[in-house]
């Protein structure tokens, strides 16, 4: 039986963080729908999760400025009261390599990806109520652990993110639990089986009590860095 009350679920107005959203509240719990430019959608999103009888919320952020990150959880907590439940959802991600990147790309990847869920950790961390416990879920990516050379900027700010995810497990504990979800290149397909499989994790993480600092791979395999051989040769039975 899920425990908590309130969580905060960043990117919840599309695809995946909509569908972990409208999850969490099947569980029963109320939530603060955060958006960047999906306005209207996020709205859809708050009416679905009140009519199964939640409480439910948009907050709109820019997740590369940090003035409108460092709020965030406070205006969920006075809208819903104080979030037990973090799950760091949102994510930017576009093409850069080692010749393409720029300061740019690097800035905006680094801040979307990797300040926006410290910021918003710290800020969940310094708001849950003493003798209250609390779980942050931080979407990383099964890539790394098999690194990649393209997607440069973003496969950097996500690696930073799965170091961050065991470093604040270790400063939080007992009292906030810190896991990543690990999925692989379709993590923002909206096919019905990746998103479900997302949100199934999601659901084991928060009851799981003695679990932290870890991730739950969800991309098929593809960290375990195997391929076919270039040859074709196959082994024989």
């Amino acid at each position: 039986m899920i425990k908590f009350k309130t969580a905060l679920v960043t990117g919840a107005d599309r695809q995946v963080g909509h569908a972990i959203a409208l999850d969490l509240a099947r569980r029963g719990l109320d939530v603060a729908v955060h958006f960047s430019t999906g306005q209207d959608e996020a709205a859809a999103t708050v009416a679905e999760i009140r009519s199964m009888g939640c409480r439910s919320v948009a907050l709109d952020a820019d997740l590369t400025r940090e003035a409108d990150v460092s709020t965030l959880i406070a205006r969920a907590a006075d809208a819903l009261g104080p979030v037990d439940v973090l799950i760091n959802s949102a994510s930017l991600s576009k093409p850069d390599d080692w010749n393409s990147a720029t300061r740019e790309s690097w800035d905006l990847h680094m801040e979307a990806n990797l300040r926006a869920p410290f910021v918003l950790m710290q800020e969940f961390a310094r708001g849950l109520p003493a003798g209250c416990m609390g779980t942050v879920v931080n979407v990383v990516d099964e890539r790394v652990w098999s690194l990649p050379p393209h997607h440069l900027s973003y496969t950097l700010s996500k690696t930073g993110l799965w170091t961050l995810t065991r470093t604040m497990a270790q400063a939080l504990a007992p009292q906030i639990r810190v896991n990543g979800i690990g999925p692989g290149p379709e993590q923002s397909d909206t096919r019905n089986d990746v998103a479900g499989d997302i949100c199934a994790a999601i659901g084991f993480l928060l009851e799981a009590d003695a679990m932290t600092g870890q991730m739950v791979a969800l991309g098929g395999g593809e960290g375990l860095d195997w391929a076919e051989p270039a040859n074709g040769f196959t082994p024989e039975k």
